[in-house]
């Protein structure tokens, strides 16, 4: 049987664990009540004269008198009272605070006087964070009703309009004729009539619609009213963000700024609003839900830790305080149960067409629990990939097949998944990691639990494609050996990397359909930078293509080995002296720099944050240092050396400073753990520190660059191979701490549903 401490800490919200009642702390407590009420060894002296005749019928009475005496006292042993707390000024506070009185026989015990304390302070502390934030969660759910009313009132009205007004614009585009009332739109007024128009702007008006100038009604042409409504649509996509950047230059360079503010509806933009309002009851239900359930576990853990009490001290004191706690505004407000049952009732009827188990898909979406086959492959497919890479290196040994055109050739491509395993493995640690300390990653990265990838998973998917790539190794090398013509079997790994692009854009939904598609998604989004909104799975998944640049680089010598036909004439020398491919060469180690600079301009331009731009210099200058590199490379000289030297210093210094103070949040002077920081989820503050001196060491990997060893080519191709490799390794170590640092600020907030933008603007907010 499973404790409750353990059971408690697996079902606890992570970001909200500091408000939960502290049931370790009080468990210690009640531990060191029962080592104080333990007897003292007192000699026993035996008066026992023998039994008499009378001792069955003294016992009995005894037992009737004390049972007597129990009834008619009154059973509670400790009175709870409640009050209303005074502030440092003096004045009242409208915050209910309970606190214990202990009757004569608990009275002299300290240890029980100081458990009660920490009973009441626990209880102030879970009730009146269940206060706040269910004023929270109820002023949300007003706010997103008369988004909703909006919203139904706008489709209502151009629905009307549309059938009242079809036949008359018969001509126009029907897309059109639902979209469009606005300024440069002045013929949508111009056919409502007066009264018409006036129960538009009154009807929506009346639920917070921020329309313009609708005090002095500006005329069109025709005499008609003009109107607009404001609805701020995030700028997300491309589109959107190239409008929004065109509209602010335009007012800009005419130093005209739209006096009304607003833009014209159109039916894209309902859409679009509808999904934001969609997607903010969806996430008001989860916050319900987490509420709810942090009402629950508080209530079970006061009943078990009070019954610890009751088996400690021998009393009944639980009974009296249950008491209290039940009438505590945590567990007897059902407002949090209403409001869910309305937020229930008004998805289903708006957004799933009355069918509820579609809505509660949306609301409540089912985690597939986790299969024990998944567990069983991995095993088996590691299995596999050890022998087959075993039989792989006594053939390739055996036959000498390790000459300049094979490790020009096909060792790019191979290398290339090696990495890319690699990186999977590293990924399963960490998601391992992450949910053995209760990081909740997938709320970080926004990801819907029932479809992220689990670690399992992780190391399935890198198992299975180790296997596949070293058992196309080794056919590759026996048909070699065997006297078939190489430019008959260097197709090998050239249908594996085929292979491997069908698999990752297959629309069928077998392998992870969904953990792919996002993976395609986030790409989209790293390379079209910064036209995209930038979330932290973008700029995450950014920085990490940082680290694999040996990858993209392979990548750029397979694409050229095949298409430029090489691997038919065995000519490699094409693709190195090409004098496109030694300039694409830049392009490949600059863009994922690029990417992630492009990243923080944008994460500038929205939130306006100075450091967003401190950050962008650090990409700057791992460009700079990475052309150096490179150009050192080709042109071995004193001079470029020197600069090599400057700028890797530089790029490097500037990445360990971000690294350490801005992505981990340590080095704190004031911290109460030296050089660290305050909160650290991991109890060994030791591993903290080797983790710091193993990323400065793996982030200076880049001295072998300019150190020229003279060991051959082979081996040259594994030593880099063995630095890409470091590389990968430090980047998988650097994403647990990133992600506990990023976990950390969650909880110190208590955030833990996202804030869904509102498109509808109140009409005092219009700035």
């Amino acid at each position: 049987m499973v404790k409750f401490s353990k059971e408690l800490e697996a079902q606890l919200i992570p970001e909200w664990k500091d408000a939960f009642v502290n049931y370790w702390q009080l468990k210690k407590h009640v531990k060191k009540i029962k080592l104080a009420r333990k007897p003292r060894h007192v000699p026993h002296i035996n008066y026992d004269y023998g039994a008499s005749i009378f001792d069955p019928v003294r016992i009995l009475m005894n037992k009737v008198s004390g049972w007597m005496k129990n009834k008619d006292e009154d059973p509670q042993i400790i009175q709870v009272k409640s009050k209303i707390s005074v502030g440092e000024d003096g004045e009242e506070e409208d915050v209910e605070v309970y606190e214990t009185e202990l009757v004569q026989l608990f009275s002299q015990e300290d240890e029980v006087k100081m458990f009660f304390e920490m009973l009441d302070d626990e209880l102030n502390k879970v009730n009146q964070f269940y206060k706040t934030r269910e004023s929270e969660f109820l002023e949300r759910g007003e706010i997103l009703n008369t988004q909703l009313q909006i919203l139904l009132d706008l489709k209502r009205v151009l629905e009307e309009w549309r059938r009242k007004n079809v036949k008359r614009f018969s001509r126009s585009n029907s897309s059109d004729l639902n979209s469009e009332f606005s300024e440069s739109h002045s013929d949508y007024c111009a056919s409502l009539t007066d009264s018409q128009t006036d129960d538009v702007i009154e009807t929506l008006e009346k639920n917070g619609i921020n329309f313009v100038n609708t005090a002095t009604r500006e005329k069109s042409k025709k005499g008609k009213p003009k109107m607009r409504v404001r609805i701020d649509i995030p700028a997300t996509t491309p589109t959107r963000t190239i409008a929004a950047v065109t509209s602010m230059l335009w007012e800009d360079v005419v130093n005209n700024p739209k006096k009304e503010g607003g833009e014209y509806i159109n039916r894209k933009k309902i859409q679009c609003a509808e999904k934001m309002i969609r997607g903010a009851f969806v996430e008001l239900y989860k916050g319900l839900g987490l509420l709810k359930k942090y009402s629950s576990l508080n209530m079970v853990a006061f009943t078990k830790i009070l019954k610890k009490f009751d088996k400690v001290s021998n009393q009944q004191a639980s009974a009296s305080y249950l008491r209290v706690v039940k009438r505590a505004h945590f567990i007897s407000s059902d407002k949090i149960v209403r409001l869910m049952d309305e937020v229930e009732t008004l998805f289903t009827q708006n957004f799933t067409n009355s069918d509820r188990k579609k809505a509660m898909k949306f609301l409540k979406p089912q985690q597939n629990a986790e299969s024990h086959m998944v567990t069983f492959f991995v095993g088996l497919f590691t299995g596999c990939f050890v022998t087959l890479f075993s039989v792989y290196a006594i053939l390739a040994h055996v036959s000498g097949m390790f000459s300049p055109v094979y490790m020009e050739t096909v060792y790019p491509i191979f290398s290339m998944f090696a990495l890319l395993s690699l990186h999977l493995f590293m990924y399963g640690c960490n998601l391992f990691m992450w949910k053995n300390t209760r990081i909740n990653h997938n709320f970080i990265f926004e990801f819907q639990p029932c479809t992220a990838l689990k670690y399992r998973d992780a190391f399935l998917i890198c198992t299975c494609l180790m296997t596949a790539v070293v058992g196309a190794m080794i056919i590759h090398l026996i048909l070699l050996s065997t006297g078939f013509s190489p430019q008959e079997v260097d197709m090998i790994p050239g249908i594996l990397l085929l292979l491997f692009v069908l698999l990752l854009v297959c629309p069928f939904n077998i392998f992870y359909r969904s953990t792919r598609f996002c993976f395609l998604r986030v790409v989209r989004n790293i390379v079209c930078s910064p036209f995209y909104k930038v979330l932290m799975a973008d700029f995450f998944m950014a920085d990490q293509l940082t680290s694999q640049i040996t990858l993209l680089r392979h990548m750029e010598s397979a694409a050229c080995y095949f298409l430029a036909g090489s691997f038919k004439t065995h000519q490699y020398e094409t693709c190195k002296s090409g004098k496109f491919y030694r300039e694409l060469a830049y392009v490949i180690s600059f863009a994922p720099y690029y990417w992630r600079a492009m990243q923080c301009a944008r994460r500038w331009f929205d939130e306006s944050n100075s450091d967003q731009l401190a950050n962008l210099g650090k990409y700057v200058s791992a460009m700079v240092a990475a052309g150096a590199r490179l150009t050192y490379a080709r042109e071995p000289s004193n001079l470029w050396m020197i600069i090599v030297l400057l700028t890797s210093m530089v790029a490097t210094v500037y990445q360990l400073y971000w690294d350490y103070i801005k992505d981990w949040g340590i080095f704190d002077p004031k911290s109460k753990n030296p050089w660290l920081r305050d909160d650290l989820i991991l109890k060994n503050k030791g591993v903290y520190y080797v983790s710091i001196a193993l990323n400065l060491v793996l982030r200076i990997a880049w001295v072998e660059s300019v150190m020229h060893f003279n060991i051959g080519a082979f081996k040259s191709h594994l030593l880099d191979f063995f630095l890409a490799s470091l590389e990968v390794i430090r980047r998988g170590h650097w994403n647990y701490y990133r992600l506990e640092n990023e976990h950390l600020n969650n909880v110190g907030k208590f955030r833990a549903v996202k804030t869904v933008p509102l498109p509808f603007r109140e009409t005092d907010s219009d700035g």
